[in-house]
């Protein structure tokens, strides 16, 4: 069938709308009509080069849409709301233990752009196109994806807004649920307030975690950090925030810290932040091949450094739990975002970079 995407084809260069071509969805498949997909930081670091992906490509992660077929042995139907999630193989063991973001093959199951048998599902005038990407490639009005990557979110609520909790929002709450469980009254520091860490902020909240400290430097999200729950801000422009977390915590540091940017520098702040035998939550993806390294000093404190991908989340199980407290006024993730349509994805990318939106939402025509 013929669809509309935004094609990837060259490092750096803007994404293109056009017309290409999507394979007949094999029999594990679902064919998923996309009304609006999230753009995230890893979309922009496979586009620049610091993530491999071969081009040209169809990227895009955080679909969410409506199904129009699905195999008759799976749990969806034609007109079922879905979220679509990353991929994993569904056979190893962290698989199986109920571990998928550790899966074995989860660098191939999303990276590597082509199915695991290497076929493509897009092409254009005969010419292959890569994607697969996440197991999905959402930027384009229809997209295939094998079941499992699949979440069914009731019909009620408001679709367009729900892409993002399939990647960005689920790896910064699920790093506070699932991975660091801080107990009340635990303080948390935050670095980077982009969707991941504005979801761990808003997870921290409600944990019951305080003193609450979010550090950026862009004014504005400072401002909305507030709103969220943060009862500290420090532009790191301004104040030293490792000086400044110590001072809020009675000299000691932070009892939870999360990085959320990949920034090698920005790693090791927050490890001189944290608390003895405190956790510090790796979320943002750096440069592939980049290296990242510690005082040895700050490894005889006992602290728990952990790269959590994905949140350590189950998506079928997390991703309605953050619905539940959506739904509750308790988890306002929507505040975090920005819509356009999906033409304007040079233009929502750029607002990204420059930090003019938080998270960039994409929305599809009605065709």
């Amino acid at each position: 069938m013929k669809i509309s995407a935004a094609v990837w084809r060259a490092l750096k260069e803007p994404f293109s709308i056009e017309e290409v071509d999507l394979e007949k969805q094999r029999e594990n498949e679902v064919l998923v009509k996309i009304v609006a997909v999230g753009v995230c930081h890893t979309d922009v670091a496979v586009r620049d080069g610091e993530i491999p992906m071969p081009a040209p490509a169809i990227l895009g992660h955080e679909g969410a849409g409506i199904v129009i077929s699905a195999p008759t042995d799976s749990e969806f139907e034609a007109g079922d709301h879905v979220v679509m999630s990353f991929a994993y193989c569904g056979r190893c063991n962290a698989c199986l233990s109920g571990r998928p973001s550790s899966c074995v093959l989860f660098f191939p199951q999303n990276f590597q752009g082509h199915r695991q048998d290497g076929s493509c599902c897009h092409s254009q005038n005969g010419n292959r196109i890569h994607g697969n990407f996440f197991g999905q490639s959402s930027f384009a009005n229809y997209a295939v994806a094998e079941a499992r990557h699949l979440v069914k979110v009731p019909n009620d609520l408001p679709l367009e807004k729900l892409g993002p909790l399939g990647c960005g929002i689920q790896t910064g709450a699920g790093a506070v649920f699932n991975w660091m469980k801080p107990e009340m009254g635990s303080s948390f520091a935050v670095f980077g307030l982009g969707a991941v860490g504005m979801s761990a902020l808003m997870a921290a909240k409600l944990f019951g975690c305080d003193p609450i400290i979010a550090v950026d430097v862009q004014p504005e999200r400072l401002k909305l950090a507030r709103e969220l729950g943060a009862t500290h801000t420090i532009n790191a422009k301004v104040d030293d925030p490792v000086t400044t977390i110590r001072s809020l915590t009675l000299g000691f540091g932070a009892d939870r810290v999360v990085e959320a940017i990949g920034q090698p520098q920005l790693v090791n702040q927050c490890v001189e932040a944290a608390r003895s035998r405190g956790q510090v939550a790796l979320l943002g993806a750096p440069r592939s091949g980049e290296n990242i390294v510690f005082n040895s000093t700050n490894l005889l404190r006992g602290l728990n450094i952990k790269a959590v991908v994905e949140g350590d989340a189950v998506p079928r199980v997390f991703i309605p739990e953050l619905l539940l407290l959506y739904r509750k006024g308790l988890f306002p993730f929507d505040k975090l975002l920005t819509f356009y349509d999906l033409v304007e994805i040079n233009e929502a990318v750029s607002a990204m970079s420059t930090g003019k939106a938080i998270k960039p939402v994409l929305r599809m025509s009605t065709q």
